[in-house]
C-alpha cells in the first residue's frame, strides 16, 4: 500500500508552482486529512502514481497542520492548515489547479462525488489547467 509521503507537503507554494510551470505544467495541490478515505483513494489511486510517472506536479496540505511552516505565493508565510483555510477549501480532499502566480486555472475537484468516473474528472481539470497555463 502507498502511504501519504507519496504525495509531498512543500516548503513553498511559489516554488513549487514556478518548477511546475517550467515543466509546462500546473501545480496540482490536494487538501488533505488524517483517516480521510476519500483522500486515501485520491492520492494512491491518482495522483500518487501520476506524479510517479511524471504526469503531474501534486502536492497535498494537511488542513489541520498548524505547525508547519509554508511560503505562499506571494511570499507570505503561513501553515497548511491557514492556506486552505484562505482557499475556503472545507472539504477533504479538494483539488486545485494553480498557475506560477498562484491563480486557480480550472474548476476545483471537492470531495469524491461518483468515484467511477474521478479520473475522468481530473483529466478534464488538467486538460483545462495546462490550457489556461499556456495562455499565461
Amino acid at each position: 500500500m502507498v502511504t501519504a509521503a507519496a504525495l509531498p507537503t512543500p516548503a513553498s507554494l511559489r516554488g513549487a508552482a514556478l518548477a511546475a510551470a517550467a515543466r509546462g505544467e500546473p501545480l496540482v495541490v490536494m487538501t488533505t486529512l488524517k483517516g480521510c478515505v476519500y483522500c486515501e483513494l485520491v492520492r494512491n489511486n491518482y495522483l500518487a502514481p501520476m506524479r510517479r510517472e511524471g504526469l503531474v506536479v501534486a502536492v497535498q496540505l494537511d488542513v489541520q497542520d498548524r505547525q508547519s511552516t509554508l511560503q505562499g505565493f506571494a511570499g507570505d508565510t503561513t501553515t497548511p492548515a491557514d492556506q486552505a483555510r484562505a482557499w475556503k477549501a472545507r472539504f477533504t480532499p479538494t483539488v486545485m489547479f494553480f498557475g506560477p502566480g498562484g491563480q486557480e486555472l480550472a474548476e476545483r475537484l471537492v470531495g469524491v462525488a461518483v468515484p467511477d468516473f474521478y479520473g475522468e474528472y481530473l483529466d478534464a481539470r488538467l486538460v483545462e489547467a495546462r490550457a489556461q497555463l499556456k495562455k499565461r
